[in-house]
């Protein structure tokens, strides 16, 4: 698995990710995606450069486009991140390398954290985030109305940055 920045010609590809993906009731979004709206917000995501948002792309080893994180700033210092991987490309270790590019970003860019929502019955994702430091640190108990008028929970869960410190080696010292 392969992850890079992505570019204004991943766009597309990334929305349609988000179509399949939302047929399954993993994602906030909901079937049947718009792709022209959802690939213009992505888009836009790219389209900032080198600013706190962006959008990353996940690649398996035939170059094939699997899966993305896309993130923006959600208040100063915050990055709000959304993911969507493609089933049959999970459990390769994409997930995670998404999520240290993200990481790797946010060190870079000054962020303080990154945080992120996700469905409560959504153990393999919250186990994901778990693993790469993430912490829960609220619950948003039947916040969200679906279009079949079902309420859904959601975990807020959160990694906060720590700096890299000059003159400390690997051990620590």
């Amino acid at each position: 698995m392969i992850v890079r920045r992505a570019d204004a010609d991943d766009v597309l590809e990334a929305a349609r990710t988000v179509a399949v993906v939302a047929e399954e009731g993993f994602l906030g979004a909901q079937p049947p995606v718009d792709l022209e709206e959802r690939t213009e917000r992505l888009r836009e995501l790219v389209d900032r450069g080198h600013s706190a948002a962006g959008l990353w792309i996940l690649e398996d080893d035939n170059g094939r486009q699997v899966g993305h994180a896309a993130i923006q700033e959600s208040t100063p210092g915050v990055l709000g991140i959304g993911m969507a991987i493609l089933r049959e490309a999970r459990g390769r270790g994409g997930g995670r390398a998404l999520l240290a590019a993200v990481q790797d970003h946010a060190r870079s860019t000054g962020a303080h954290k990154i945080s992120l929502e996700v469905w409560t019955d959504n153990a393999r994702a919250i186990a994901l985030y778990a693993a790469a430091g993430f912490q829960v640190e609220g619950l948003r108990r039947e916040h969200y109305r679906r279009r079949d008028g079902s309420l859904r929970s959601t975990l807020i869960m959160a990694w906060r940055v720590q700096p890299v410190r000059e003159g400390r080696g690997a051990a620590g010292n």
